[in-house]
């Protein structure tokens, strides 16, 4: 089916979307198990239920939580300098409390030969790896394979520093799948780490010190849906979580406000859907993909046609869709791009990235669906600067308006989904991923070996 032109005018002229987006925002820290994201799921539930979709609720479970205290780095050598407070400094979140004092050892882009380079070096050394990715390297190395790294490397200490200029120390979650992780860990801003990195080369000695609190908590999920009450459904999911060092307006406060902007105008009277959707914001996406892997486990997936997940998708109007591989799910969202005369950028990577993949490991269909920006790799995100200031509500109505005609196009009965067993999603993985994979715990196919 098609969504009726009053639906997309509708789309473009209501406010609704925006108005979630900066409730969202207004609620402060969104940190995984902690007050703000209850705060925040209780505004996505309340939105649900003005956009007209039944059955709004919030669902809770356990996680193991995470609090910031100070952290600081402090240099020694070759000259004295303290860093300190929040817009400096930052802990990654899964890392321990502690403090441990050695030699910088700077280990670049953090790539598995530049560590292999310093092996030696590294033993009781602090490690400090940038936020980039060479475009040598033909996929993303997560922050967690530079810390697993650091630490298997012999580190005391690991500093994550931005590689993009503006004064802003990045944080996220370590990777560890059991918590916490080994060693204490930072994210530091662009222009301290370029400090530290020339300190480096002269013999640099420094302590890193964190304060935190690894503690069980309670995160929550967020469910509604429209259409008629099939059992066969259609996800349309984001986090609702974000982290608590700034607004997290485009990561994913902007996606949360999409899902339920969807949820008003496919509940519009004059759009007959097929195919029950279920709409989702999930809790604790930074660290862990918690809230996904709870819906996962509690959902029929033989009975999930495929999941839409919106992470990051307000930066623009120019959707990016990465197609895991599903290939009938890319050629829909290209479909709905040329009909409306829209820009697309697909990736077909299967990647473990974003909460589709709880649902892709197991070979449902699944989409990370975000929009393209002219920054590198995160852009603000992750860091103080993650504001509304930078979004367009423009940009939001557009891409709520892509996003809702594809899913009305998936919840028809003429659009088939197919999906894959979980062997050949394992066999389709690239060798990378299954090394970051293995490396933090997290590979889901011990039970295929």
């Amino acid at each position: 089916m098609r969504l009726p032109n009053a639906a997309v005018g509708d789309a473009q002229t209501s406010g609704f979307g925006w108005d979630v987006l900066t409730d969202l925002v207004d609620v402060g820290s969104r940190m995984a198990g902690q007050a703000g994201e209850r705060e925040g799921a209780e505004v996505v539930r309340d939105a649900f239920e003005r956009a007209g979709a039944r059955s709004a609720r919030i669902e809770e479970f356990e996680i193991p939580g995470w609090w910031r205290g100070e952290s600081s780095l402090s240099i020694h050598e070759p000259h004295e300098r303290v860093h300190d407070g929040q817009q400096d400094v930052l802990a990654l979140p899964g890392c321990p409390a502690g403090e441990a004092t050695g030699r910088v050892v700077d280990v670049g882009d953090g790539t598995y030969e530049e560590f292999e380079a310093k092996a030696e070096e590294l033993d009781g050394a602090i490690a400090m790896a940038s936020s980039a990715t060479p475009e040598s390297v033909d996929r993303w190395i997560h922050r967690m394979e530079k810390y697993v790294n650091a630490a298997d490397h012999g580190a005391v200490a690991f500093v994550f520093r931005n590689h993009l200029d503006g004064s802003l120390p990045p944080t996220g979650e370590v990777g560890y799948h059991e918590r916490p992780g080994p060693i204490p860990a930072i994210g530091v801003s662009c222009e301290v780490g370029k400090r530290l990195a020339r300190y480096a080369e002269e013999g640099c000695e420094a302590t890193v010190s964190v304060e935190c609190r690894n503690e069980a908590a309670t995160s929550v999920n967020v469910e509604s849906e429209v259409g008629p009450d099939t059992d066969e459904h259609v996800l349309v999911t984001a986090h609702v979580d974000a982290h608590d060092i700034a607004d997290g307006a485009n990561d994913n406060g902007a996606g949360s406000a999409l899902v339920a902007e969807v949820a008003r105008l496919l509940a519009r009277d004059d759009v007959d859907l097929d195919t029950r959707v279920r709409l989702v914001t999930f809790g604790s996406e930074e660290i862990g993909l918690w809230g996904a892997y709870r819906c996962a486990e509690t959902t029929a997936l033989d009975d999930t046609k495929c999941v839409v997940n919106l992470d990051g998708a307000c930066s623009s109007r120019n959707l990016r869709v990465g197609t895991n591989g599903f290939e009938e799910m890319g050629a829909v969202f290209e479909a709905v791009t040329d009909d409306l005369d829209a820009s697309l950028s697909t990736d077909d990577t299967i990647s473990p990235h974003g909460d589709q993949w709880a649902f892709v490991q197991e070979g449902v269909p699944a989409v990370m669906t975000s929009t393209t920006s002219e920054q590198s790799g995160r852009g603000w995100g992750h860091t103080h600067a993650d504001t509304l200031d930078k979004l367009d509500s423009r940009d939001l109505r557009d891409v709520a308006v892509q996003v809702a005609e594809a899913v009305a196009r998936f919840a028809s009965a003429d659009v088939e989904t197919p999906g894959r067993t979980r062997t050949e999603m394992r066999d389709a993985i690239d060798e990378g991923y299954e090394q970051e994979l293995r490396m933090g715990g997290r590979w889901p196919y011990a039970d295929l070996e």
